[in-house]
């Protein structure tokens, strides 16, 4: 049996830790010192780390990490420089730590060489800053084309998929989808449920492929109410819209980025 443990640091970010009560997988663990203090805690034995893109919140802790278990390997994208870095690893890639298997997906777009680590074995997938709870990261450097299929890859995962974001941004997110849905019921329970955690200080992730399906903008641009706010958003005629739904995702992010 694992455990999926969120160990909060800095403002917002989530670091997980992947446990079995003895052996432990780090992902992102932006700060090492609240990672280690959890492992000892629970007297746990860091035997990997996985990285989906070098962003200092995501890979500032690795080092130490690194070094305090020494010998692990810490698993990161091709397609970034970082140091910190032991195997480089690409879409279609299976990394295995700990009894558990990891499919890597590349999901450019934040960053350019971003990856998804998805394990069928614990219905989840470790989305980083690619897929948030109700919404999705800013491109950093990708292309609206990018990050566009990366989402829809992403969303191609089992409805039952559990999907760990890396920040707690949930209740922005959907204050923005509640402005372009605001007439969709289950993004208004979303709303409700959402808000009942955070008064709890309860984390509002890990979500689900199938909520985020019913509720995400982002996931939800092939659908006729998004595409009509899309146009009016942005004069762009709702028919070339409807062939183009990279073009909506485009305009909603550009409209998110100022909300």
């Amino acid at each position: 049996m694992f455990l999926i443990h969120p160990v909060p640091a800095f403002q917002d970010n989530y670091l997980w830790v992947i446990h079995n009560d003895v052996d432990a997988i780090a992902v992102d663990p932006g700060d090492a010192s609240v990672v280690s203090a959890y492992l000892k805690q629970k007297q746990l034995t860091l035997r990997a780390i996985l990285i989906t893109h070098r962003h200092d919140d995501h890979i500032g802790g690795v080092a130490a990490l690194a070094a305090e278990f020494a010998p692990i390997p810490v698993y990161g994208p091709v397609g970034e420089a970082t140091a910190v870095s032991t195997h480089k690893v690409v879409e279609g890639n299976t990394v295995e730590a700990v009894g558990l298997q990891f499919r890597v997906m590349e999901v450019p777009g934040h960053t350019h060489g971003h990856l998804a680590y998805y394990c069928a074995s614990l219905d989840a997938v470790f989305v980083g800053d690619t897929l948030f709870a109700c919404g999705c990261g800013r491109m950093f450097e990708g292309t609206a084309i990018q990050m566009h299929a990366s989402l829809q890859k992403l969303a191609a995962l089992p409805a039952h998929t559990r999907a760990y974001c890396a920040h707690e941004y949930t209740m922005a997110n959907i204050a923005f989808a509640l402005a372009i849905e605001p007439e969709n019921q289950a993004l208004k329970l979303r709303a409700a449920f959402s808000h009942a955690k955070r008064l709890k200080h309860v984390p509002t992730v890990p979500s689900t492929i199938k909520l985020e399906l019913e509720t995400n903008p982002f996931l939800r641009t092939n659908m006729d109410a998004v595409q009509r706010v899309a146009t009016l958003k942005s004069g762009v005629s709702i028919e070339y819209l409807k062939q183009n739904p990279h073009e909506v995702f485009a305009i909603l992010r550009t409209w998110k980025n100022t909300f």
